[in-house]
């Protein structure tokens, strides 16, 4: 069943980084990688840091770019072949956008964010999006609908606010329309719930300007969304 809602950008902003993506501990666990993880119990957050750019800007890029990989994607199924060749890939493509499987696709965007601070270049600029966004039921028990399939329903109604030809539309249009969207979870890939009333919800969420650069144009539009059908759902 369709529910009803408007949606209004509240806030629109692009994005380079996202703060917070990286911790000293994360910082650590390169050092180690690269065999640097000894001696660091008494440097600052910052000189941790610091030292951990200088060792990736002493490598050549892309076996610097085969170390940060190696970490982000250390409990995914992916073979050292696949890790050495997207290493390779990173400074000529934008891989945050053009990876196969979407589902890697902020991971990337953070490798980017950290290389291309490293090197101070050589890596492209990675593109992205925060936008805040409010959502209004026309009928307030419709706003179920976020709480049961949040980045669905969200990634539905923005899809609805935009031209048929975008990327977003034509590349998951049978998923927009169909009954299970999966891909939705690496499409946005953070979101927050600012607020909530009875009839509306507002939402902060992180994406790539490769699927939403186009919702900057909006104000205010109407959309209609269905939750995934779960499974066993409509089966005889």
């Amino acid at each position: 069943m369709k529910k009803n809602f408007t949606a209004q950008i509240v806030d629109y902003k692009s994005i380079n980084e996202i703060p917070g993506a990286w911790s000293t501990a994360d910082y650590k666990a390169l050092l180690a990688e690269m065999g640097l993880g000894e001696g660091l119990e008494d440097l600052s957050e910052k000189d941790i840091k610091d030292m951990c750019y200088m060792s990736l800007n002493d490598l050549e890029h892309a076996e610097a770019a085969n170390v940060v990989l190696s970490f982000l994607f250390s409990e995914e199924k992916l073979t050292e072949g696949k890790i050495e060749q997207l290493s390779h890939d990173l400074a000529e493509e934008k891989m945050w956008e053009r990876f196969s499987d979407v589902r890697f696709h902020h991971r990337l965007f953070n490798a980017y964010d950290l290389l291309r601070s490293a090197y101070n270049g050589i890596f492209p600029q990675p593109t992205g999006v925060q936008l805040t966004l409010k959502v209004t039921a026309k009928e307030r028990d419709d706003l179920t609908i976020f709480d049961e399939a949040p980045k669905p329903s969200i990634v539905r109604l923005l899809a609805q606010g935009m031209d048929e030809n975008v990327t977003l539309n034509r590349l998951y249009s049978d998923q927009i329309c169909g009954a299970a969207f999966p891909e939705a979870e690496g499409i946005i890939w953070l979101l927050e719930a600012l607020s909530k009333t009875d009839d509306s919800r507002t939402y902060l969420l992180t994406s790539s300007s490769f699927w939403l650069e186009d919702i900057k144009e909006l104000d205010q539009f109407e959309g209609e969304v269905h939750v995934d059908e779960q499974e066993g759902d409509g089966q005889a």
